[in-house]
């Protein structure tokens, strides 16, 4: 964040990754969203942005459309203008935007305001990592793909304006580090611990299917192992939900620290503006050792 006057400042951010999504414009979709969730997060409103591309020379011209049509679309559903952009001649795709989003600096939310006693919610569901994972693989359905595809690109405006309207006090996008791993960086910034119900964890129906294909990516294998030095699992867990806690993912929902009083009017209202599983799936407790996060079931 730079604050510019008194009452305004920007937060500025850039996100782009290989596709994940056999549609292009699903693709693209789900890099916009992706790109805008940081700005989301802390409670800002995306205005403009610079489209960021690295591609073959070669691609074929209505691949690249496809994937910028979709990209554009989520922008524009954003509110904001694609002011232009760069593009690099590369051997792989990588899409996505450096954004530039408004915020009154006295209003931002960030992920060191968490407090004890306070309740946490997401709003999407987990096991994104698992399924695109199988689209990788070639055994993921279409109409399952597709389905992720439009969760991946569903923007996290609407959650991001539920949080402010019930004052939360801290915040953080879910991506590639997995719950677990961005709820290890609240707690490390708000000196707290955070426990997490695994139990109460919103997921993809499909997860367990693909989890049991050995679709954890590369990325939710390395979560795992690093979050070995700061995540207390407790007895009961089921070890498949350990594994959808460290999943990364991409595009994901809005982890919120709320006041536990507030938490079910976060829920209602992230519910009816379209997050459907938005679900409370833990608590902020006093800082307890060296353990940042507990699973509990």
């Amino acid at each position: 964040m730079y604050r510019l006057r008194d009452d305004l400042a920007i937060v500025l951010t850039v996100d782009y990754f290989p596709p994940v999504l056999d549609d292009p414009v699903r693709y693209g979709q789900a890099a916009a969203a992706n790109a805008l969730s940081d700005a989301y997060a802390m409670g800002a409103t995306p205005v403009a942005v610079l489209n960021t591309l690295n591609c073959p020379a070669t691609i074929d011209p209505q691949l690249l459309g496809a994937i910028m049509r979709g990209g554009a679309e989520k922008i524009h559903e954003a509110g904001a203008v694609v002011a232009g952009g760069h593009s690099v001649d590369d051997e792989y795709i990588n899409y996505g935007f450096a954004v530039t989003a408004t915020v009154h600096p006295d209003r931002v939310v960030k992920n060191d305001g968490a407090r004890a006693g306070d309740a946490l919610v997401l709003t999407k569901p987990l096991g994104i990592g698992l399924l695109t994972t199988a689209v990788k693989k070639g055994i993921l359905p279409d109409d399952v793909a597709d389905r992720v595809g439009a969760l991946m690109g569903r923007l996290n405006k609407a959650a991001s304006e539920a949080m402010l309207a019930v004052g939360a006090h801290a915040c953080t996008d879910i991506t590639g580090f997995g719950l677990v791993g961005h709820a290890r960086n609240v707690a490390a910034a708000s000196g707290i611990t955070l426990e997490l119900s695994a139990g109460a964890l919103p997921a993809l129906p499909e997860w367990r299917h693909f989890h049991g294909k050995g679709c954890m990516s590369g990325g939710s294998k390395r979560n795992r192992e690093a979050a070995e030095g700061y995540l207390e699992v407790a007895a009961g867990v089921d070890a498949a939900l350990v594994d959808l806690a460290v999943d990364a993912q991409t595009s994901g929902g809005l982890l919120v620290a709320v006041d536990a009083a507030r938490a079910d009017d976060l829920v209602a209202r992230c519910r009816a503006a379209g997050n459907p599983e938005t679900g409370i799936v833990g608590r902020v407790l006093p800082r307890a050792g060296d353990r940042l996060v507990r699973l509990v079931p």
